[in-house]
């Protein structure tokens, strides 16, 4: 397969996959809010610093209220990660390989790309994206993926979009567990009080996984939720589950006798041996926070790997040159 087209799939669908995490961010902190008492002030900097994109984010803004985050997450063209830029770069990457991908792939994410820019020009989301812009990129991107999956052959190029989407899904998962660090208590006397709980349940929200971990576990406990997001195998946006998915879906790109032949393949089969055989204590022990820092740079090195076995020939394609 060309670099390019293998390049362009990977990055239509982690920038879809991006869109919708971000998506959930500001619809969870929106919902963790109106359930705050009175007496306690919201906050919008967690979700930004959870990016990466504070410094970003304070060159063009002086604080971090509820506006400043929604323009910036959401509607910001100038924020290479912000929702409607994701947006944009998914539609260019598909573009770019519509020879590849389905008509059907095409149409859909074409339609919502101008579906968006339509209530851009009409300011219909601006400081109303709950309401507006968040459902409707949580369901584009679900249904995009359902649709890429029933209607594209599960050849090289869809295990290279499939692989993407799953090692996008896994650093935004670990971004959400990081999200508590920057949640501030009024004191350490509100550790396990129902503020507390309400901030662990509004994560658990922002991961679509509180259905799922209610059913298993009954009731939020801050071992269980890390336990659940990290490391569980069943849960498809666990960040083990998706090391697993990506792995395998790298496996069957490469096809080699051994399943750890190229560099890619052993960064990624040491990282998802390494959260297999963690459990919560050693989490703890090495603090959740320091936890989600480690992984993250193991999962750049991951994507910097994959880049240079089967992109480095394309460097100068959209998604590369967006970063």
């Amino acid at each position: 397969m060309l670099s390019r087209v293998a390049n362009s799939i990977y990055w239509m669908c982690r920038y879809m996959e991006r869109a919708e995490s971000y998506a959930r961010l500001i619809d969870a902190n929106q919902r963790l809010i109106l359930d705050l008492p009175a007496d306690v002030p919201e906050q919008w900097n967690p979700i930004v610093e959870t990016t990466g994109d504070q410094q970003r984010f304070t060159e063009q803004h002086e604080e971090f209220d509820k506006d400043s985050v929604f323009q910036f997450m959401g509607l910001d063209r100038e924020n290479p990660n912000s929702i409607v830029s994701s947006l944009s770069y998914a539609r260019e990457n598909a573009r770019t390989i519509r020879e590849v991908i389905s008509s059907e792939m095409w149409f859909h994410i074409n339609q919502v790309y101008w579906e968006v820019q339509k209530g851009l020009a009409a300011e219909t989301y601006r400081g109303n994206l709950s309401s507006g812009l968040i459902p409707i990129v949580k369901s584009a991107s679900q249904s995009f993926a359902g649709i890429m999956d029933s209607t594209m052959s599960h050849g090289t190029a869809w295990l290279f979009g499939t692989m993407g989407r799953f090692l996008e899904r896994s650093d935004q998962t670990a971004r959400i567990l990081d999200i508590k660090y920057y949640y501030l208590l009024p004191s350490v006397d509100h550790v396990n009080s129902p503020l507390d709980l309400l901030q662990w349940s509004a994560l658990l929200k922002s991961a679509g996984a509180m259905e799922m971990y209610l059913k298993q576990f009954g009731t939020v406990n801050f071992d269980e939720i890390v336990s659940f997001l990290a490391l569980d195998k069943n849960f498809p946006r666990s960040i083990l589950h998706c090391l697993k998915t990506a792995e395998g879906c790298l496996h069957e790109i490469t096809g080699s006798s051994s399943p750890y032949s190229t560099p890619p393949e052993r960064e990624l089969g040491r990282l998802r041996s390494r959260l297999e055989y963690m459990d919560i204590v050693e989490i703890k022990t090495m603090g959740l926070h320091e936890f989600i820092d480690w992984f993250q740079l193991n999962s750049n090195r991951i994507s910097e790997s994959i880049f240079d076995q089967f992109f480095a020939q394309n460097k100068k394609a959209v998604a590369e040159t967006s970063q």
